[in-house]
């Protein structure tokens, strides 16, 4: 939830979903733009959100950060576009959407410089 109220203050827009089943429900509903994705939620795992998520040919091509409070190998090991290990600042996490997203920041802050609509992330 902090993560969602940082990343809404600089422009994006942020919709949350409450465990694995939740976040795949609003993924296929809303087509975000990235996801992030903590490994240890209820109902099932973000493992297994992932694994349906990439197998899915419209949704395999969505970037997903994931969010753990594990050290993992590397985000390639987990077939996703970063990983970042909790807790960060969030700072850090907008850096990487940013990173991730393809956006540029202006250098004098992490304020993000997209044209057109904010990136919708779940």
């Amino acid at each position: 939830e902090m993560y969602g109220h940082y990343l809404t203050r600089f422009g994006f827009e942020v919709n949350q979903a409450c465990g694995g089943d939740g976040a795949l429900a609003k993924a296929f509903q809303i087509h975000p733009d990235l996801i992030l994705m903590d490994l240890s939620l209820p109902h099932f795992t973000g493992w297994e959100a992932i694994r349906q998520l990439r197998s899915d040919k419209d949704m395999r091509r969505i970037p997903i950060i994931v969010l753990t409070a594990r050290v993992l190998a590397s985000a390639d090991a987990i077939n996703c576009e970063g990983c970042l290990i909790k807790p960060c600042a969030p700072a850090d996490l907008l850096v990487e959407v940013m990173r991730v997203l393809g956006i540029r920041h202006d250098g004098g802050g992490h304020q993000p410089k997209a044209a057109g609509r904010p990136e919708e992330m779940v």
